[in-house]
């Protein structure tokens, strides 16, 4: 694997050490690995391990510098080919993220520390995988900013035990007693209360020694001030050391009796505390974040309130009147430490992310009608899953709340999601909802096989870096992989085809499907043994109706009634179909018959059932609607009738059909309102009987 790590410096410090760590890792175990930071000391260390680094001014946090610096960081990435970019702080992670998006690469962070809910901090949970460092940060992310729990891997700091030797802690014990804090000083760290803290254990040891390592930054100069002053105030400074940024942290461990974590919030984890507890040396820590991943109370450390000057100082003196709860402390850590928090065990866990994320592919497939629409995309769906297999690959479908049955047990997608867009997801807050629904999914790919504004719009808000479908002036600027919408003469699946095509998949099967159930065939029995059905007699199935929108593609009532009596005189059961709006008109047309008894399933099946229905048919007729589809998808013997639409167009594949249309001079016209309706008024009962009569043969 290609991976680069991404932050803001590599000085002294956890995160910094990590990057270290993790790198000479990668590299021993012949992955690529390259570090991208503002400079720093440890420079040379990520150079001399085999560790290529990048200098770019990444830590400035300015929208300008971010802004500048994203497209130096796409060209390093497609430079060296990487495939996995590592943020682990927050303005690299703005930088690597619009970055990824140009790129392709996939896109991780690690959450160094507990956020505030700031719009900066967002970022750190955008990532395909987010790496939290303990228990405590993953529900901060999850509750705080939204992060869906799949996207959450716990992956603890580590220590390198080969660094960090363990050393009995009554051993080494001297006359001296001493008593370190390691850590930058900054207010969060709670060097104020552990000195107070050290006054009150000063009273009790005689030889007490204080040890503060580490430093402040820049702008907390006037912090590390003013704790020189509380240590001047209290009559410390004889036997407090201020000892600034040292990188032999074991050599420090080496010399220590006790190291105190201050620590006032939430922290991400406490590297500090895995290595003095590798080290052999006792912890006395603040109850604070991740810390109590790693120290139980009383069993491998002490644990005491934050901020709570005498608790500390008590804590500390334990250690130094019980030198053997001192040995039992530090040997059980040590224990904990081997077990969960060596170097090798963070690799693998680290590397084991990688895997995953470039590995488990996520697309999202949106078609949100009409119903039969959504059986026309069949084809493609399973095409979709013949090229990208479960193995490694999810599929998702997007679909209206009134076409999800038809999709509800489909064996090609793993998770089917609905929106509701004749209500509140049509509403601008509604679609801005949807879109973070999709957001928090964090698809790889979008493909747009609805092809209209809405369906482009909710592509675009799903955040995926690519998003397919048609060239087709309906904002489809928000697709990035865009093909001509040529509509001549194309059969609907080839039209789908046609942007599968991008993703090199061809048509080679464009037969449809349907999976209806076992309880929806024993309906359909029922529902046929009530009209009393011969098991020998021939049934054709009539579908009455057409959209409320396209009544231009309904067949004349008087036809219908020839057609009917003309197959009942021939000993030919008819059942007809229709929604529930169809029903009134569905008895009209029963009490107009006279000599045939039809079986009314209007309004009495739901899409599944009708499925179930029309299988049973020895011919369906339909005009350009979605019972048509069904028809096709069963692969039951179909008469279309076409009149304002184009039969080229739409009509579905089938083996055993008959197209009737009539080339009219208006036709198609795709009108929805017609007065005279030629075009359907020109296809005779005659015509459609002869039709049938040939297909049953």
């Amino acid at each position: 694997m290609k991976i680069l790590q991404i932050l803001p410096e590599l000085n002294v410090g956890g995160v910094e050490t990590g990057t270290l760590d993790l790198t000479k890792y990668l590299v021993r175990l012949g992955h690529q690995a390259v570090v991208v930071s503002s400079g720093g000391a440890l420079v040379k260390d990520i150079e001399a391990c085999g560790g290529k680094h990048y200098t770019l001014p990444v830590q400035k946090k300015s929208i300008f510098s971010i802004w500048k610096v994203i497209p130096q960081l796409a060209e390093i990435i497609k430079k060296e080919e990487i495939q996995i970019v590592h943020a682990r702080s927050r303005v690299p992670a703005w930088i690597a993220y619009f970055a990824c998006r140009r790129t392709n690469a996939v896109f991780i962070t690690t959450c160094h520390g507990y956020y505030k809910l700031h719009l900066f901090s967002f970022v750190m949970g955008w990532a395909k995988r987010v790496i939290v460092l303990s228990n405590v940060i993953a529900r901060h992310m999850i509750d705080d900013f939204g992060v869906p729990h799949e996207r959450i891997i716990l992956v603890p700091r580590s220590v390198d035990l080969e660094k960090f030797k363990y050393l009995d802690p009554q051993a080494k014990r001297k006359e001296e007693f001493n008593i370190g804090i390691i850590g930058r000083i900054t207010p969060l760290k709670g060097h104020l209360h552990f000195i107070k803290a050290m006054a009150k254990v000063a009273r009790v040891v005689p030889r007490l020694k204080i040890w503060i390592v580490g430093d402040a930054p820049a702008s907390k100069e006037a912090y590390k001030e003013e704790i020189q002053v509380l240590v001047r105030r209290l009559g410390l400074w004889h036997c407090t050391e201020f000892l600034g940024t040292q990188r032999d942290i074991p050599g420090i461990l080496a010399h220590l009796d006790l190291v105190v974590l201050s620590t006032v919030t939430h922290e991400a984890f406490g590297r500090v505390v895995v290595e003095a507890q590798a080290a052999g040396v006792p912890v006395v820590a603040t109850r604070v974040g991740g810390v109590i991943d790693i120290i139980e109370d009383g069993k491998n450390g002490l644990l005491v309130p934050p901020a709570d000057a005498t608790s500390m100082a008590e804590a500390a003196l334990r250690i130094f009147k019980d030198p053997k709860l001192a040995r039992e402390l530090a040997e059980n850590a040590y224990l904990k430490v081997k077990e969960k928090y060596n170097l090798e065990l963070m690799v693998r866990n680290t590397l084991e992310v990688y895997r995953q994320a470039l590995s488990n592919f996520k697309i999202l497939i949106i078609k949100l009608s009409s119903l039969g629409d959504i059986i026309l995309s069949t084809a493609a769906l399973r095409a979709i899953r013949e090229k990208f297999p479960s193995q490694n690959y999810k599929i998702s479908f997007l679909v209206s709340q009134e076409s999800k049955d038809v999709l509800l047990r489909s064996p090609y997608i793993d998770d089917l999601l609905v929106c509701d867009l004749k209500n509140n997801d049509r509403t601008p807050k509604g679609l801005w909802s949807m879109g973070r629904v999709l957001r928090k999914k964090n698809f790889d790919l979008v493909i747009d096989l609805q092809n209209s504004r809405l369906s482009h719009l909710l592509a675009y808000l799903s955040g995926s870096i690519n998003r397919y479908g048609y060239e087709n002036k309906k904002l489809s600027f928000l697709l990035n992989h865009r093909i001509a919408n040529d509509k001549s003469g194309i059969d609907p699946v080839t039209h789908q085809f046609r942007i599968l095509k991008m993703l090199g998949i061809d048509l080679l099967d464009n037969s449809l499907e349907l999976w209806p159930s076992a309880e929806d065939a024993r309906n359909v029995e029922d529902l046929l043994n009530a009209q009393w059905l011969s098991q020998t007699q021939k049934l054709v199935g009539i579908s009455i109706s057409a959209s409320k929108r396209w009544q231009t593609k309904l067949w004349p009532k008087e036809y219908l009634i020839r057609l009917c009596e003309e197959l009942g005189l021939r000993d030919i059961r008819v059942v007809i179909t229709g929604a529930a709006q169809d029903l009134d008109f569905a008895n009209w047309l029963v009490n107009q018959l006279k000599n045939t008894k039809v079986i009314n399933a209007c309004g009495k099946t739901s899409i599944n059932e009708l499925a179930v229905l029309i299988k049973k048919c020895d011919v369906f007729i339909s005009a350009d609607s979605s019972p048509l589809h069904v028809a096709s998808a069963l692969g039951t013997p179909f008469v279309a009738l076409f009149g304002p639409t184009d039969g080229r167009r739409h009509l579905p594949p089938g083996k055993n059909y008959i197209l009737l249309h009539k080339n009219l001079n208006c036709s198609p016209c795709y009108k929805t309102k017609c007065r005279t309706k030629r075009c359907m008024a020109a296809i005779t009962p005659e015509e459609v009987l002869g039709a049938i009569e040939k297909l049953l043969k």
